[in-house]
């Protein structure tokens, strides 16, 4: 938001110059970004008219103009093509001085004399036009220094505001919270009712009460199209970063400002009918106020007649519907839309319009009839006019309404820390326009319709605090005890698994929770996909269903950047939108490069799929069941085949691991292998309470043997089959050797497993493991068709 000091002093009584008045607000919550003047460096600039305009003898595009300045005629020589005889300009006098280091001196151009300077609006930094000379009033006082004149001893200053405080988005608002934190009078301009000329009225219908509940009108007939704006709004609204256009149109821009109400006004002439406020229908289009083409569909509200939509609600108006220098009757529109409903609506159109910054944040939802009343009068002061009745359309239950607050004055100590009296509290919410009523030890406390961010204690709470000045606020030392982290036996932290990950060499990243719906297609986890209502950019449009996308894309970016060897891990939610929204936690990794970082003791390799799976059983070690674990091949259009398995834990799929297919690198850009994991989190670190068991004093017995199996067969069903069958002495299995090739049947492979046994209490014998031996080689034969070697 960017305003003028004196523009803010019409509204509240305060004598404070441009840097004390941007410290109060920047104390107060409002953050200035800047304070600059209103215009550039200059001296000795006054009032003068150009009395005659004759060619220069020895140049083409020159004139030697007679000028006077109110004391005297002086010649001066002037490029600028608008120079003529009669208007009133800036003229700087012999001896001024335009910035820090030009000054004006007497001068000969192409052989004739001139006596001073003829300015355009960038040279005197009002302005970026250059076009020409910058042309004053007719009646401008001549001779008047140019400062005086326009009063620019002024500053601008640029708040940065937080969404929530769209009642700042205006003078008013402004000035209402300088008034509460200096201690000074709020003096509202007076806006007083505009009594009907004509009973000139325009049907209004909403057919889109939820978006729209509030629509105001008013027809204005025979405003005066030659009629020009006056100095004193133009200035303000160049002060306020807007250029004037016609009366009609700087007095809605005008009425935003002071007030915060967006407004719009159309050619009356060209209005069919009715004004209907409803959705727009697909295929629809409207050629906007900036001349470009705007698809329509059912997301939009569009704002139309009887032959179709005339603007976009709370963004821009229709270019045929726009006024024109001809245009003598009008209708104001002054109107209250849903936040949500405009939220993003400008960004789909590429576009960002002081309506639309407005609209989304929500304006005084009371506040359209006062502003249809202000831009009536100030428009017909202007331009002349006689104003119809004012048309309000309603759908009085969509419209917000404030609801009393409960504050209490302990709480309010408690929170802020220190003891603010209650007279004081009472003092800075009516200060701040809230109703406030004693209701035994509390207030009931009612804000204004504009104040629509209060909602709860808390809110008010904030507010008396900023008010009554952070800095006033004593000091205290942190005070209290820390409670110790509860440590649950039957949860492995999620700091194990971090540092586990970081101890194989991974970095942990941190991704957008929403990415490019695009990327989600590429691995084919775009089911359950949610988008969002309001994005930040068309590639950040839905909410991940997987962590792999952000990984991929982090990956991608160091490898450009001459990374070699990349490992990253990401631990967060995915979010499903199934009959209802599920978020899943999870961590994820990626993996590209050498399996060691560069050195000379070990021959580099790239990292494969065992480097990754090794990295995940010892995850699962943590919660002491990595044998429980049991990874299957799968289907994965994301991974790559032969290289990826699933993973499932007591029956239950809980992710998957492997390559990453070569065509999902290719779309991310990424040249080199990449090996990834994405596990549930919640399985995981989910574990038994660990419990102390007794190690044995005694040796232990391993047995070897070696078998025949058919390919097919996975180790996960050896190793279940030989658990079941060995006993209760068996304590660990290991495999030592697998063979596939000459001399064994085609189909088979052959396993060479060792078993190892082991007794508590006693030292084991043959006669005790070998009737379990037996039993393993008739299970593997007679479940899994193994044939004993050897």
């Amino acid at each position: 938001m960017q305003f003028n000091v004196e523009w803010l002093k019409k509204w509240v009584a305060i004598d404070l110059d441009a840097d004390a008045l941007a410290a109060k607000l920047t104390a107060a919550g409002l953050e200035v970004d800047d304070v600059r003047p209103v215009a550039g460096e200059f001296s000795d600039v006054v009032v003068s008219r150009i009395e005659r305009c004759e060619k220069h003898p020895n140049a083409d595009k020159l004139k030697v103009c007679t000028v006077f300045d109110g004391s005297e005629e002086l010649q001066i020589v002037c490029g600028a093509p608008n120079a003529r005889p009669g208007i009133v300009v800036p003229l700087a006098q012999l001896g001024a001085m335009i910035g820090p280091e030009f000054k004006i001196k007497r001068a000969k151009l192409r052989g004739v004399e001139s006596s001073g300077m003829l300015c355009s609006a960038r040279e005197l930094g009002l302005s970026d036009d250059h076009s020409g000379l910058m042309e004053l009033p007719g009646d401008a006082p001549i001779g008047q220094p140019l400062t005086e004149y326009l009063g620019l001893d002024d500053a601008v200053i640029e708040v940065d505001l937080t969404p929530n405080r769209a009642d700042c988005l205006s003078v008013r608002g402004i000035a209402r919270d300088v008034a509460a934190s200096c201690e000074a009078e709020f003096t509202p301009v007076e806006i007083p009712a505009v009594a009907p000329a004509n009973d000139a009225r325009f049907a209004i219908t909403l057919e889109a009460p939820e978006d729209c509940p509030r629509y105001v009108g008013r027809v204005v007939r025979g405003i005066d199209p030659t009629a020009q704006t006056p100095l004193w709004m133009v200035e303000s609204l160049r002060r306020c970063g807007l250029r004037s256009i016609s009366p009609t149109v700087d007095v809605t821009n005008y009425v935003l400002l002071e007030l915060g109400q967006p407004m719009h006004a159309f050619d009356l002439d060209k209005l069919d009918g009715e004004v209907i406020v409803r959705r727009a229908r697909s295929g629809e289009k409207l050629v906007l106020l900036d001349e470009t083409e705007a698809e329509l569909d059912e997301e939009i509200l569009a704002i139309c007649d009887r032959s179709g939509p005339v603007a976009i609600a709370g963004i821009m108006g229709g270019l045929d519907s726009g006024v024109t220098p001809q245009t003598r009757d009008i209708l104001f529109e002054s109107a209250f839309f849903n936040p949500a409903t405009i939220m993003g609506k400008a960004r789909r159109f590429g576009m960002h319009t002081d309506a639309s910054h407005r609209f989304e944040r929500g304006v005084d939802p009371a506040g359209q009839e006062q502003a249809v009343e202000r831009a009536t009068r100030l428009l017909i002061e202007i331009a002349g006019g006689e104003a119809g009745p004012v048309l309000v359309a309603e759908s009085r239950e969509h419209v917000p309404s404030n609801q009393p607050v409960i504050l209490r004055p302990g709480r309010v100590n408690a929170v802020i820390g220190c003891d603010i009296p209650e007279d004081s509290i009472a003092s800075i919410l009516e200060r701040l326009g809230m109703e406030v009523s004693r209701e035994g030890d509390a207030w009931s406390v009612l804000a204004p319709s504009s104040r629509f961010d209060i909602a709860i204690e808390e809110d008010l709470i904030e507010e008396i605090a900023r008010i009554f000045g952070y800095d006033a606020i004593p000091e205290a030392p942190v005070s209290g005890e820390l409670a110790p982290e509860t440590t649950r036996g039957h949860r492995v932290s999620l700091d194990r698994v971090r540092s586990m990950l970081c101890a194989f060499g991974y970095q942990e990243a941190i991704n957008y929770s929403f990415v490019d719906h695009r990327q989600l297609e590429i691995i084919g986890h775009d089911r359950f996909v949610l988008p969002l209502a309001n994005p930040l950019s068309s590639d950040l449009d839905v909410m991940r269903t997987s962590l792999l996308p952000g990984l991929l894309t982090s990956l991608a970016r160091n490898v450009r950047r001459q990374q070699g060897r990349v490992r990253l891990f990401e631990t967060g939610v995915a979010f499903l939108q199934r009959d209802e929204m599920h978020e899943i936690e999870r961590v994820a990794a990626v993996a590209t490069g050498d399996n060691l970082p560069e050195q000379w003791g070990v021959t580099s390799r790239e990292i494969d799929f065992y480097d990754v799976k090794g990295h995940v059983e010892a995850l699962f070690a943590l919660k002491g069941r990595s044998q429980a674990l049991a990874f299957e091949a799968g289907d994965l259009p994301w991974m790559h085949p032969g290289a990826s398995a699933a993973m499932h834990l007591d029956g239950r799929s809980i992710g998957w691991l492997g390559a990453v297919h070569p065509e999902v690198l290719k779309a991310f850009d990424v040249k080199k292998s990449v090996f990834a994991f994405e596990i549930d989190l919640d399985p995981l670190l989910t574990r038994e309470v660990p419990y102390a068991k007794e190690l044995s004093r005694f040796p232990s017995i391993r047995r070897d043997i070696a078998v025949m199996l058919p390919a097919d067969v996975s180790f996960n069903d050896v190793e279940s089959c030989v658990a079941e069958e060995a006993g209760e002495y068996l304590e660990n299995i290991v495999v030592f050797d697998v063979y596939a090739g000459n001399n064994l049947k085609d189909g088979y492979k052959s396993l060479a497993i060792g078993l190892i046994f082991n007794n508590v209490s006693s030292t084991l014998r043959d006669e005790d493991v070998d009737p379990a031996i037996e039993g393993v080689v008739r299970a593997l034969e007679s479940r899994l068709g193994a044939q004993l070697r050897g």
